[in-house]
């Protein structure tokens, strides 16, 4: 069996934790936000997708993935995007009732960096 990709696995671990983050936002925040909420967890990692790629082309900056078989801190170091989500999810438990859209835009972001890095990757 051929080992998993470790940008794969980093961007399906910090997909888990933004969709914990927004379970717990529906549930322990402001009521009848979780269409918001879902939407910005499924339109902001696309578009940071697209047009941070656009926007590096157009800038002439060539970046590589997170995760190098090479060097293995850097696994410890990425592994830092899911961790702080899963503590992000937990924001809501404790302060209740109130709108988290911009921690699921940051999460979203952050998630889109790790999308980002399993599809440069997928591509090299």
């Amino acid at each position: 069996m051929k080992s998993v990709e470790p940008n794969l696995l980093l961007a399906l671990s910090t997909a888990l934790a933004l969709a914990l983050l927004v379970a717990t936002a529906s549930l322990f925040g402001e009521p009848g936000l979780t269409l918001k909420y879902v939407v910005i967890a499924l339109v902001c990692p696309v578009l940071f997708v697209v047009m941070n790629g656009w926007w590096k082309k157009r800038r002439g900056v060539a970046t590589t993935a997170m995760v190098h078989r090479n060097a293995p801190a850097t696994a410890v170091w990425a592994s830092i995007f899911p961790a702080l989500l899963m503590l992000g999810a937990a924001i809501p438990v404790f302060f209740p009732g109130h709108d988290y859209g911009i921690l699921i835009v940051i999460a979203s972001v952050w998630f889109g960096a790790t999308l980002e890095s399993a599809i440069k990757a997928r591509k090299a």
